[in-house]
């Protein structure tokens, strides 16, 4: 079989079958539902580590939420499956709290498992999923489907291809989350270190290489490489950002560099509403 990866155009349903939906999931909790669309998947032979890709989903959340805004999350892990890829998709009326950047609920959740072998597998999908659903009417046509076949259809239309631009892949709040754990190892005992040395590789195999290696060189030369935007102010260098990049910033998954000293810039976090 042809690797998908390699394939130029698809579609979401190329992946995703219509058993590996939950129109309506039945737990309110974060890990709870996570690990009812894990059932999904061991059910349908996807996944046999079940317990494994748990604990590995629940470590990736734990340094940073996996939601994007606008009532979605995309919990992940990069674990040999078994196969290429698997993922399930659950959908909750009511929303369930996934300590999410903007304050909001999640309702979409995109659950995805993927070989360790494919590292560009996850940003390809990442990438076509986040055009589809950045878009208010998409969103709204998920959340008022009125059945799981509905939803499935809905879900079916989303079409990946291979980008260059890597900006809408690239999360700064891993980025900021990395600036933690390095400086934490920095004074760390030998045993924190080695947790925080698994902490730090999670992430870097995350995201692009590019992306990373400036990452390093801005620390190695000034002690932290991510600096907070409050109120329109870089707090690296207390320069005001442009008005149109602090608004484009909120809520958004790209990157952004603060044009006076260089460091990448991550909104100030919002207080739940």
């Amino acid at each position: 079989m042809e690797n998908k990866i390699l394939s130029r155009s698809c579609y979401f349903s190329d992946y995703l079958k219509a058993p590996q939906v939950i129109f309506d999931l039945k737990n309110k909790d974060k890990v709870e539902a996570i690990e009812e669309l894990l059932d999904v998947l061991a059910k349908q032979k996807l996944i046999d580590n079940k317990k494994l890709i748990l604990t590995r989903i629940i470590d990736r959340e734990n340094l940073v939420s996996t939601a994007i805004g606008y009532g979605v999350a995309l919990p992940h892990a990069r674990v040999d499956s078994g196969g290429e890829i698997a993922v399930a998709v659950g959908r909750s009326e009511k929303g369930i709290d996934f300590d999410a950047h903007d304050g909001q609920k999640v309702h979409l959740i995109i659950l995805v498992v993927w070989n360790p072998t494919l590292p560009g597998l996850f940003n390809h999908l990442f990438a076509g999923l986040a055009r589809f659903l950045i878009r208010a009417e998409n969103r709204g046509r998920i959340q008022a489907a009125k059945d799981k076949a509905e939803l499935y259809d809905i879900l079916s239309e989303i079409e990946f291809k291979f980008v260059h631009e890597e900006k809408i892949v690239s999360r700064a709040r891993l980025l900021k989350k990395l600036q933690e754990i390095e400086l934490k190892k920095k004074k760390g005992t030998k045993e924190q270190q080695k947790e925080l040395h698994k902490q730090a590789a999670m992430i870097r195999e995350e995201l692009d290489r590019d992306l990373v290696s400036r990452f390093d060189r801005l620390m190695e030369r000034y002690g932290f490489a991510v600096a907070d935007a409050v109120d329109g102010v870089c707090q690296s260098c207390n320069i005001n950002i442009s008005t149109q990049m602090y608004s484009a910033m909120e809520d958004s998954n790209d990157i952004y560099v603060c044009e006076n000293c260089g460091k990448y810039l991550v909104s100030a976090r919002k207080k739940k509403k």
